[in-house]
């Protein structure tokens, strides 16, 4: 394959649906839908480009889907041009957000991913006067939670928003309580079909395609806000190591939900969308182990959540219960967890406790960076990872436990003591989009 293209793409206002088209070379169309409950919309002047906008964007993210099934060289965009500072943003994305699709199969995207920029740049976006309100993305886990309770401390009107037909997800949204909206995504069949025919396939920046769904919902229906749950540990990659131990490349699993990607994304949308659209992570300033103690301040999602990808897997089996209990999301929920909730509680939960069953032994080591790189998986980092076991190794209720035992006798004495405590793990950064009066009150809500 010589070419990807970029057909077309349509919004029916009347129904919701935005269809999004791609080819390769002269080969068969492949079909995305995306369908935004609501409908009808009634767009004019200002807004209706704003949307067109936010479509086009939408079209050009979501064909990393497909994209990579074959990373041809050429990439055409037909039917619209985009400018130098749009297709500056679409490199990164790619060659990031692919990094560890590239990683897993011997591939190097760089200089090898180039979208043509063919129009003029666009002038600043207009406000449109957007209400106050926020799309809050929902994935499952505890972080989305956090935010959510979050903003519903501090009196943000917000619907409670997810992509997909996860059930799970849905009791989660449910049980809080606040409106909720469902966003359909229908991936072309075409593409399966390809990978059954040994097309590459792999790890796509999944983040970005969502956030760009939620942002033409939130100009569809005429809000300014959109909130993802990203904490500033997503930053940090996994750090490759040669055989003698020095380190030889980093790739982040979940480079879309960085601090690289929201600063970019979100200054792309207020510059080219709306300038009263903001996006931002209302957890940026936080490690994931601050995100856990916030959330194990209280229950009332114990018996809902989940934060198992083995649960949202398009294809495959899914585990009988909320935690397959085997997993790097499993293992490192429950070491973040486990410092800042009674132990009954944290095994009532998962159904197990983890870290005591030495069949886990590799999996945490990947966790603590011990011999081997942090997982491609939405974990901490591993310096959190080993400050929550050291803390755990100073407990009675815990410091029995196989695995505890063995980091205390095999792994601690290998360790500065100063890098291992946990209290400096919990100051918040101060690089995040979050606009200014919320980070004020949000500020005074964490600490409190």
């Amino acid at each position: 394959m010589q070419a990807f293209r970029f057909v077309r793409c349509e919004l029916d206002a009347d129904t919701g649906v935005a269809r999004l088209v791609y080819a390769f070379d002269d080969g068969p169309e492949m079909v995305e839908t995306v369908t935004v409950p609501g409908a009808p919309f009634a767009l004019d002047g200002e807004r209706a480009q704003a949307v067109e906008q936010a479509l086009r964007l939408l079209h050009l993210v979501a064909g990393v889907s497909y994209y990579k099934a074959a990373v041809p060289r050429e990439i055409r965009i037909e039917g619209y041009d985009i400018d130098a500072v749009t297709a500056a943003l679409l490199d990164d994305i790619y060659l990031n957000g692919l990094g560890e699709f590239a990683y897993r199969n011997g591939l190097d995207l760089h200089g090898h991913v180039r979208f043509p920029a063919a129009g003029a740049a666009r002038e600043r976006a207009p406000a449109l006067g957007l209400r106050r309100h926020a799309l809050v993305a929902i994935g499952g886990g505890k972080d989305s939670l956090v935010s959510i309770e979050a903003l519903r401390s501090v009196g943000v009107e917000q619907t409670v928003s997810w992509i997909g037909g996860s059930q799970l997800i849905r009791a989660c949204a449910e049980r809080t309580g606040l409106p909720t909206l469902n966003i359909g995504r229908a991936l072309a069949p075409a593409l399966f079909e390809y990978n059954r025919q040994g097309a590459w396939n792999g790890h796509i920046p999944v983040t970005a395609v969502n956030s760009a769904i939620l942002v033409l919902a939130a100009l569809l229906r005429g809000v300014d806000q959109v909130v993802f749950s990203n904490e500033r540990s997503a930053s940090y990659g996994s750090l490759i190591l040669a055989p003698d131990g020095t380190v030889t490349s980093e790739v982040n699993h979940q480079w879309s939900k960085g601090w690289a990607f929201e600063k970019a994304f979100g200054e792309h949308v207020e510059r080219h969308l709306a300038a009263d659209l903001s996006y931002y992570s209302l957890l940026r300033p936080l490690s994931e182990l601050a995100v856990a103690r916030q959330f194990a301040r209280g229950d009332r999602y114990d018996g809902h959540f989940s934060s198992c990808n083995r649960n949202f897997h398009i294809l495959g089996e899914r585990p009988a219960n909320r935690w397959c209990g085997v997993c790097p999301k499993c293992h490192f929920v429950f070491l973040a967890l486990a410092p800042f909730m009674p132990k009954t509680r944290l095994v009532g939960i998962f159904g197990r406790n983890l870290l005591d069953d030495p069949a886990q032994t590799a999996g945490y080591d990947a966790l603590l960076e011990f011999r081997e790189h942090k997982p491609f998986e939405c974990v901490g980092e591993g310096r959190e990872s080993r400050a929550a076991m050291a803390c755990l190794a100073t407990r009675a209720e815990w410091r029995g436990d196989a695995l505890v035992e063995r980091f205390s006798r095999e792994i601690l004495p290998q360790l500065e003591a100063g890098a291992l405590r946990i209290e400096p793990l919990l100051v918040p950064d101060q690089a995040h989009r979050i606009p200014a009066p919320l980070a004020e009150r949000l500020d005074a809500y964490f600490a409190a």
